[in-house]
């Protein structure tokens, strides 16, 4: 699927390395002298130009998928439950390319579906599911789960489908396991799906803290004047220190004190109690749109996400990565519930999928299932996707206050 995930982009510069791979050879046996220049201009540059044009495609797509274009019309079918929460991920994430326009429902599940799924036709007859997908002209059905009252469903759609242009679609139980970690491998006509269980050190682990110690160590020089500017504006703004730190937890529960650029009058502490009443946050999270006690120089600097950049000390130190989840306070990590746990499992990180998705825009349910999907699936190109996408979201800030 074109326009969502970093597949597309992983097999631009998997295919891009490739073909280059194969010129080495031909340059190697025809002892040509112009193979060192080829790969150390075309291949860096063409790969960058290509990843480039890809990104400005999906960039226009995704706009057009919001106006309602380019669209794949689908029917979402299977267990009530399974159908109601297909319904409104597919709904709510609109880039993935898909518009619902009908559902059918288990018919032994006894409920008012026009009143759930207005403007969408509606079926509870699981045995006619094709006829209904192909009378909708839709191009799709989105299986959510087996049906109780039919173990043979999947299989009897798969044949009904058979001829037809639909496209049919399993939504899997496994939440939170991204793609590269699911195998498919038939054992005798056995279909096996094979998950890889999430790895916590190792060799691509080594590689993230390399990336993180280079890219930090040459942010730390490029943007000294910028740090020694937005310090003076600081220090004139309000009376106190430029710098702020504060206690957070980081991987494996160690604590480290986190750097930032201070936004607020500096008895922010002491006034939070009067302000408890006014939380605009969720979860264990104290956030409020037009907090009193954000300086006016604050206020600049929470919108583009500038009281961050002393943080990239702390990933050249080791306390945090340049991606991962959201560095939490002692009392948060206190009300955890157990599961949650697991955010602490790889270090926190100066941008995430939570920056990237919204930020304080976000449920305390929907950061939680974003940094744990991150926690258990990252990869060396994801994190540059989100570094990527750190920008395009400083430039339009979304939930940053």
């Amino acid at each position: 699927m074109f326009g969502v995930g970093t597949t597309e982009y992983k097999a631009v510069i998997q295919s891009t390395l490739s073909a280059f791979g194969i010129l080495a050879i031909v340059f190697l046996v025809g002892q040509s002298s112009t193979a060192r220049w080829l790969f150390l201009v075309a291949l860096p540059l063409g790969t960058v130009a290509l990843l480039v044009s890809r990104w400005n495609w999906r960039h226009w797509l995704n706009g057009e998928r919001a106006k309602g274009a380019f669209l794949t019309p689908v029917v979402v079918a299977g267990a009530a439950a399974d159908v109601a929460k297909v319904v409104q991920q597919v709904g709510s994430s609109i880039k993935a390319g898909y518009r619902v326009v009908g559902v059918v429902v288990d018919h032994s599940e006894e409920m008012d579906l026009a009143a759930q799924y207005p403007g969408l036709s509606v079926s509870q007859f699981l045995d006619g599911t094709a006829d209904f997908v192909l009378g909708l002209g839709a191009e799709g059905v989105i299986v959510a789960g087996q049906p109780q009252s039919n173990p043979e469903f999947i299989h009897d759609l798969a044949w009904r489908l058979e001829g037809s242009a639909a496209e049919l679609i399993i939504a899997t139980s496994l939440a939170n396991v991204a793609g590269p970690r699911v195998h498919y491998r038939p054992v005798d006509g056995l279909p096996l799906l094979h998950v890889e269980i999430p790895q916590f050190t190792g060799g691509k682990h080594l590689l993230k803290r390399a990336m993180d110690l280079v890219l930090s160590g040459m942010a730390l020089v490029a943007l000294a004047p910028l740090f020694a500017v937005l310090a003076i504006l600081v220090r004139l703004d309000s009376p106190g220190p430029a710098i702020f730190s504060q206690e957070r937890v980081g991987v494996g529960g160690s604590t480290f004190r986190i750097f930032k650029f201070r936004s607020m009058v500096t008895d922010a502490p002491r006034l939070l109690v009067n302000l408890t009443g006014a939380n605009e946050g969720s979860g264990p999270l104290f956030k409020m749109k037009n907090d009193p006690r954000v300086t006016r120089v604050g206020r600049f600097l929470r919108k583009y996400s500038l009281d961050e950049l002393p943080q990239i000390w702390n990933i050249f130190i080791g306390d945090m990565s340049l991606v991962g989840p959201r560095p939490p306070l002692p009392s948060e990590v206190e009300g955890y519930e157990k599961h949650v746990h697991r955010r602490l499992y790889i270090k926190p990180g100066l941008t995430g999928m939570w920056q990237v998705n919204g930020r304080s825009n976000l449920s305390w349910e929907e950061s939680v299932r974003l940094d744990l999907y991150y926690v258990e699936n990252w990869s060396v190109v994801g994190d540059l996707a989100i570094i990527w996408r750190t920008f395009t979201v400083i430039v339009q800030p979304v939930g940053a206050y």
